[in-house]
């Protein structure tokens, strides 16, 4: 059996946060991972160009939709079951999407893995704030798990890149299960085991039906915009189903005996606060990821692994960031004020990719924008520490299915809004009678305003709604630290009668 989390030692708390940090890592690189396989993925198993697209639609559609049902279940029963049992079927999955031999086989397999991602990525950051609580540790452990978020984003680019050119895109799957088995056996003995509040104190049937229709339908309709268009009646019967939905959910939570989302996890200003910041925020910088690809592989001619490595410098500046800077910056300054300098520089990030040439030179003309990237090294880890410092520890779990969910949506926004403006603009362009390179150039100009704008909405958010999480006196956090060590080894040297 695992020692509760307050006693446990440092070393066994470092292994369950790199357990924490391979999964988190394992999620975020297979969202990337797939982009720059696709046409060999199309080729390879006669994919319609419609249909290609599902190939991450589904994989999107399954995570987002359920990272609040899985969040909360976590509490119910015991997060740590909650963990194993997803990273199990996400490797799972991983394996029949590596063998599919037809589209609707690695569909249905991108599906299952994006269940099996919500079920570990709901409960991560909830087992993570109850395993460190001294604030100080706690927030040098929230930026190594921000880190390899927005490492496995770049990794994800440059690794598919290699893996499909040098064996097959088969592999950017198979790749997945010497990690995923490498995390369950590490997961076992290093994270600590909990009972969860049983399923009597949540098990709302009807809410997790409202809730999870109306994420997936929403998220369904934002991922076809692309397709359907903005206005269409698909997009807007659909959009006003999820709605309807989503409010007939939050009835449901304000009246239920066992609510699956206590309605009290939003009335603190710091976790609906940081999760609005977060979706504003995401819907913006997730264009960064992808247009930016783009640009350099349509408008400069870059091949799949030469981007992946155009790139790599924003995910070592983020690296540097998140883990040598952050997190004492955070502990002198407070999450809110690192929070605002982070989003200060990523509204230069964005501010300055509007002035992308269309024969740009990447020293001079991209490598600042990559270095600038730092700004998400500093926000992302206060953001999180936000979010997660106004839940009860009861509510761990649900708060962090909530701020992976706010997380999937913004993305999804950002990707379907951004790149419907993107190559809207660039049709019109092509009309007036612009060179393809220009008429890229200029819808990508246009998304990264519109980024630009959002990111600047949640900069006025973060200013006048979050504020810094109330902090004791260090020498007493300190004091408080020693007697809970002292108790715990007075404890262990006393005779123990264990009842299983």
């Amino acid at each position: 059996m695992s020692a509760p989390a307050s006693t446990r030692t440092g070393t066994s708390r470092r292994l369950a946060l790199g357990v924490l940090a391979t999964s988190m890592l394992m999620t975020i690189l297979d969202g990337s991972i797939v982009t720059v396989a696709m046409p060999a993925i199309q080729s390879d198993l006669g994919f319609t160009p419609v249909g290609l697209s599902w190939v991450v639609n589904a994989y999107l559609i399954a995570f987002g939709s359920l990272l609040l049902l899985a969040g909360r279940i976590g509490d119910l029963i015991g997060r740590k079951r909650m963990f194993l049992l997803g990273t199990g079927l996400f490797t799972a999955a991983s394996l029949l999407a590596g063998v599919a031999a037809s589209p609707g086989a690695l569909i249905a397999a991108r599906f299952l893995q994006g269940i099996g991602s919500a079920m570990s990525a709901a409960v991560s950051l909830g087992i993570l704030v109850t395993l460190f609580t001294e604030p100080r540790e706690r927030a040098k452990a929230i930026a190594v798990f921000s880190f390899t978020g927005a490492a496995g984003a770049s990794l994800g680019q440059v690794l598919g890149g290699v893996l499909t050119d040098a064996l097959a895109w088969n592999w950017i799957f198979f790749i997945n299960l010497p990690i995923g088995i490498a995390a369950l056996l590490a997961a076992l003995p290093a994270l600590p085991a909990d009972r969860g509040l049983g399923l009597k104190a949540g098990a709302d049937v009807l809410g997790a039906l409202l809730v999870t229709a109306g994420l997936m339908t929403g998220i369904y309709a934002v991922v076809t915009i692309e397709e359907y268009g903005a206005g269409s009646a698909h997009t807007l019967g659909l959009g006003g189903l999820a709605v309807a939905l989503l409010a007939g959910f939050v009835l449901r939570q304000a009246k239920a005996a066992n609510p699956l989302m206590p309605l009290r996890i939003l009335r603190s200003r710091s976790v609906a606060g940081a999760n609005l910041v977060q979706m504003l925020m995401v819907a913006a910088l997730f264009s960064f990821q992808i247009l930016v690809a783009l640009y350099l592989q349509k408008v400069l001619g870059y091949g799949a692994a030469e981007t992946g490595l155009a790139m790599l410098p924003a995910a070592a500046v983020i690296g540097i960031v998140s883990l040598g800077v952050s997190a004492r910056l955070i502990a002198r300054f407070g999450e809110r004020n690192v929070l605002l300098a982070g989003i200060l520089l990523l509204v230069g990030v964005l501010g300055l990719l509007t002035r992308l040439p269309a024969d740009a030179d990447y020293v001079t003309d991209l490598l600042p924008v990559m270095l600038l990237a730092a700004g998400f090294g500093l926000a992302l880890p206060a953001l999180t520490s936000l979010a997660m410092s106004g839940a009860e520890e009861a509510d761990a779990g649900l708060a962090s299915g909530v701020f992976n969910t706010t997380q999937q949506i913004g993305m999804a926004l950002g990707v379907a809004v951004l790149s419907t403006l993107a190559a809207s603009r660039t049709e019109s362009l092509t009309a007036a009678g612009r060179s393809t390179a220009e008429a890229l150039t200029g819808g990508y100009h246009l998304a990264f305003a519109v980024g630009t704008a959002l990111v600047l909405a949640a900069l006025a958010v973060a200013f006048t709604v979050l504020r810094n999480p109330a902090r004791r006196p260090e020498g007493q956090e300190q004091g408080e630290e020693q007697g809970k060590e002292q108790e715990a080894a007075r404890k262990n040297a006393e005779p123990v009668l264990t009842t299983l």
